[in-house]
């Protein structure tokens, strides 16, 4: 069974891997405060791949983002020839495949852009009041997103950020959009809201309502689809509210499903299925990437006992 980097496999039927791991990035797998990955968790992606656990990242990153910290350092640690993850970006705007041989065709559902102009005022607005403390990504397609400087401290982006979301929400006004920033909602003259911030604990991402988690989930499937594999149940793992959003979406779908939550500070809510958090694991004062490490290396090490490597 061989997946190419580019276009999808054939399969006369289905393949049913016993689990499927659909993976925030930032927090779970790419640290907060530095954005990359460690080597551990790259190793633990790579067992699990090649033991045919389906990895799906689920993500608000760029699919450049996941590319340069996720699929470069998996290539040179060796990705199999027969294994093939998947990135699903922008809260499912953007998404695309990868494996050996590098990146698939990058796809963009341009219904879901924001606004060309709002994001050149966005851009000239971080320029002119805010460069000091966050940054404009220019490597986002359809989202618009602003993002802490890594010399800058977390405390002190926190406080920026929320003038920098009022004065974008604001700005929505210019363009007649109607956009929400959690419970304040300001609709545009037709009284509509098509547009959210999303703050972050390092960003804060300006998005048509449409995306999310869920929508992210969805894509996830139809790629697998595409190959011919259908999981039997699913891991889900983030280090936010907003990313239960995927674990409900399978969970509503009848998918069975336990989500792991990496950073439960916020408490963790009443679920019709299984959460996990780090104390499962006897690490209750891990989160983030340290917490997603142990429990992708917890899942590889049941993988190996579950299935053969693709590498025999």
């Amino acid at each position: 069974m061989t997946f190419p980097a580019v276009g999808p496999a054939k399969h006369a039927r289905p393949v049913q891997p016993p689990i499927g791991l659909l993976l925030d990035v930032d927090g779970p797998v790419a640290s907060p405060v530095t954005r990359t990955v460690p080597p551990e968790i790259i190793d633990s992606l790579l067992v699990l791949g090649s033991h045919g656990w389906p990895v799906v990242f689920n993500t608000g990153r760029s699919d450049t983002f996941i590319r340069e910290q996720i699929m470069l350092p998996l290539m040179e640690a060796g990705i199999p020839e027969d294994v093939r993850f998947h990135a699903v970006c922008e809260k499912g705007a953007v998404w695309f495949s990868f494996g050996s041989t590098g990146p698939g065709t990058v796809h963009v559902d341009l219904s879901l852009s924001v606004p060309k102009d709002y994001a050149a005022e966005v851009r000239a607005l971080v320029q002119a009041s805010y460069s000091s403390h966050m940054f404009f990504d220019e490597t986002k397609r359809a989202m618009v997103s602003v993002e802490q400087l890594i010399e800058v401290s977390n405390q002190e982006y926190r406080q920026v950020q929320q003038d920098f979301d009022a004065d974008a929400l604001a700005l929505m006004g210019k363009f007649n959009l109607g956009a929400s920033r959690l419970d304040r909602h300001v609709p545009n003259s037709d009284d509509q809201v098509d547009y959210r911030l999303d703050p972050t604990i390092i960003a804060t991402d300006i998005e048509a309502i449409q995306l999310g988690k869920d929508l992210g989930a969805e894509r996830a499937l139809e790629l697998l689809a595409a190959d011919g594999i259908v999981p039997y149940a699913w891991r889900t793992m983030g280090d936010s509210r907003t990313d239960y959003a995927m674990a409900d979406w399978l969970h509503h779908h009848g998918h069975a499903v336990v989500h792991v939550d990496v950073r439960p500070e916020d408490g963790v809510p009443l679920k019709p299925y299984p959460v996990l958090t780090p104390a499962h694991l006897g690490l209750p004062r891990a989160v983030h990437e340290q917490a997603g490490a142990a429990f992708l290396q917890a899942w590889a090490a049941i993988a190996r006992t579950l299935m053969p490597s693709h590498k025999a």
